[in-house]
């Protein structure tokens, strides 16, 4: 458990909090860069750790990030014109570009000086991965951008989402990282029988295979290392025969998991999680497969709801929600399923919402398979408390450490985890040679 004093840090994240600067010192997506389809678009507005923000694509395709409010008179730019390469506000016509400079006050007979000091405040931006990432840390000081591996190929080999969560961050975060539940939130009710299949994994068998190994062994056993960019998590199995099955998950520093479920050749699948508030946040998900392009088939069946995609409403809401206690289906829950909600996206919302808008972790009762959640923990309020004493986060720096994968593998059970990750990946890190 953790103390109340910790739990505060761990979930507050606005500006001038502990954590809200240390999630300030990594670039954070704000949104996906389809938001923003095209120069002169209209305006999307952006919350960001409890702070409101308008981004806006100019005329030459570039994306700002700036505050909403016109210093003239306050008017909400949301409402102004996105023309010749400026927002132009709809009240008086003042005019500013991405970098927040005023450009025009046709209202008043003003000098560069003058404009110079009305400027929106605004924030460094960059694409890539189909996300627009930004810097809101100190001008100037920020990084190269985190190579995670989904960005690094072309869009033809990845799914993209953003979908709304409804409880504070951390506890998102700690969810992905849970990969015990799997043995009860996501699986078939427990009347329905699971087909195993010994020896090689054909694509046949695999989901069935894998399914009856992780209800038949509700208590993985994990291993943790590591590494610059944060830490990876192996959780072993008992498969019907003389092996382990393992399922490796990836935290990185401050807020990105890759989910454990894929065996080689499969599509990975990704998460960055980034605070609206202290009660919501964003969850920003990609899948890719670094081998091929992924089908039309395949794009669809991702986007409609597969994995850490959830199927979505207007406004990148899940159609399954807190709203709507995720469209339980109670006769559903007797019959076929662990819980009676669809999706494991939607299963993973449920439960995770269900601890309360920020969970209080005071009261918690931690065993060895919350090895990754303690881990998160300490972590990342390490970063913050070092930050406070002026030490800088050292992840944030490194930009090559994040090109990682998780997945999934069979071994003997004789095989330590070092080698495991050497075989599955090319070293214990899990990067792949």
């Amino acid at each position: 458990m953790l103390s109340a004093a910790d739990n505060e840090l761990l979930t507050r994240t606005n500006s001038g909090t502990p954590m809200g600067e240390y999630l300030r010192r990594f670039w954070q997506p704000v949104a996906l860069s389809e938001e923003l389809p095209h120069p002169d678009c209209d305006p999307v507005r952006v919350a960001i750790m409890g702070e409101d923000l308008l981004a806006f694509r100019d005329s030459t395709g570039q994306v700002g990030l700036v505050s909403p409010r016109c210093p003239h008179r306050g008017a909400d730019l949301y409402y102004g014109r996105n023309e010749d390469a400026g927002l132009r506000c709809a009240y008086h016509g003042w005019k500013f570009d991405v970098h927040g400079q005023c450009l025009e006050t046709p209202t008043i007979d003003s000098d560069a000086a003058y404009r110079a000091k009305v400027c929106l405040k605004s924030y460094p931006t960059r694409e890539w991965g189909d996300f627009v990432w930004a810097w809101l840390g100190p001008a100037g000081a920020e990084p190269s951008l985190p190579k995670l591996e989904f960005a690094l190929f072309g869009p033809e080999h990845r799914v993209v989402q953003k979908k709304l969560q409804q409880c504070n961050w951390a506890q998102a975060v700690e969810g992905g990282l849970d990969t015990a539940h799997f043995s009860f939130l996501h699986m078939p009710a427990p009347s329905v029988p699971l087909g195993q299949t010994a020896g090689t994994i054909t694509q046949a068998n695999a989901d069935q295979q894998r399914l009856a190994w992780m209800r038949n062994d509700p208590m993985p056993r994990f291993t943790i290392r590591e590494h610059d960019a944060g830490f990876v998590a192996g959780a072993a199995r008992q498969t019907d025969g003389p092996h382990l099955y393992w399922r490796i998950s990836q935290f990185m520093q401050p807020n990105h998991s890759l989910a454990p479920n894929a065996l080689k050749g499969e599509t990975y699948q990704g998460q960055t999680w980034v605070p609206i508030d202290d009660h919501s946040c964003w969850i920003y998900c990609y899948a890719w497969n670094p081998e091929r392009a992924l089908t039309q088939a395949e794009r669809e069946k991702i986007s409609a709801g597969h994995g850490v995609f959830a199927a979505l409403g207007p406004g990148y809401v899940p159609l399954r929600n807190r709203a709507n206690d995720y469209l339980i289906d109670r006769g559903e829950q007797r019959r076929a399923t662990f819980t009676g909600v669809k999706g494991v996206a939607e299963q993973d919302a449920m439960i995770q919402d269900s601890q309360g808008l920020i969970a209080d972790r005071t009261q918690e009762h931690l065993g060895p398979t919350d090895a990754a959640v303690m881990r998160f923990r300490r972590q990342v309020l390490g970063g913050a408390k070092a930050l406070q004493q002026g030490q800088a986060p050292r992840a944030a720096g490194q930009d090559e450490a994040y090109r990682l994968r998780g997945g999934s593998a069979v071994f003997e059970a004789a095989v330590p985890f070092e080698a495991v990750m050497q075989g599955r990946f090319g070293d214990v890190a899990g990067r792949v040679r």
